[in-house]
């Protein structure tokens, strides 16, 4: 006859198969949801190099450049019951040497990122609670009849504001004009003006509730997971803008 403790290591070993097999079921049942419809599409408005300190630790002044761009996208299709949140970014690649011909790989620079939730199911935990408190008595809640009423109103009020309120767009439908860059591009050699061949791109992660992390761009190992990323026109970072003071140096000489 086994022990308590043996009986105790069956049950818990059979549960974490259980477990396991459940998450992994999950995790797959994702791939029933494509994702080839999801579009991207960046621009550059505006961009200009400028030579001092980007950051307040930075030790020394350095060249760097500051990017306005307009950005286009529908991610929607990435987001299913299995998906907690949503990471996207707006990278630049560039030339890594300053000399046309090098043979050098180029450099990666993320410029801006948002992360984008997904919508909260109405059974979620925070749903559930919402839904049921109120109709506990007070002796388990510790809630007071007055404050009861007082919450009471408030989300009758909320669900009127929200009945009149106009629907919201879908999470990860992006329209941005001349968003500023979070991160400025510096370099390593602490000179940036005047490289050539300068490209933007969007990228995303998929972060789920169970299952691995999906990265954009897609494989194409899993059929209908790419989706369309529409790259910017390739431009050049401009000389390096000068201060005033400098420029009528320059004139009076």
């Amino acid at each position: 006859m086994h022990s308590s403790l043996n009986r105790a290591q069956a049950v818990f070993g059979f549960f974490t198969t259980v477990a396991l097999v459940v998450a992994g079921l999950a995790a797959l049942s994702t791939l029933l949801f494509p994702t080839d419809a999801t579009t991207a599409s960046v621009q550059l408005k505006n961009v200009q190099v400028v030579k001092g300190r980007p950051h307040y630790y930075s030790a020394k002044r350095e060249e760097y450049a500051q990017i306005r761009f307009d950005l286009d996208a529908d991610l929607s299709p990435l987001f299913n019951w299995n998906t907690k949140q949503l990471f996207v970014y707006v990278y630049a690649t560039y030339s890594s040497s300053d000399k046309p011909d090098s043979q050098v790989r180029q450099s990666e620079s993320i410029i801006w990122d948002s992360i984008i939730p997904a919508t909260p199911s109405p059974y979620s935990f925070d749903a559930l609670k919402a839904k049921v408190i109120p109709h506990l008595p007070a002796s388990i809640t510790g809630v007071t009849s007055k404050k009861a009423k007082r919450n009471t109103a408030k989300g009758k009020v909320a669900e009127k504001n929200k009945k009149g309120a106009k629907t919201e767009s879908e999470p990860g439908v992006l329209r941005l004009r001349g968003q500023k860059a979070k991160y400025q591009i510096s370099d390593i050699t602490g000179r940036l003006a005047e490289r050539q061949n300068v490209t933007l791109s969007v990228g995303w992660n998929v972060q789920p509730w169970v299952g691995a992390l999906w990265w954009a761009p897609a494989t194409g190992a899993v059929p209908r997971t790419d989706g369309t990323i529409v790259n910017s026109e390739a431009f050049d970072f401009p000389a390096l803008k000068q201060k005033k003071s400098e420029t009528q140096g320059k004139e009076s000489s």
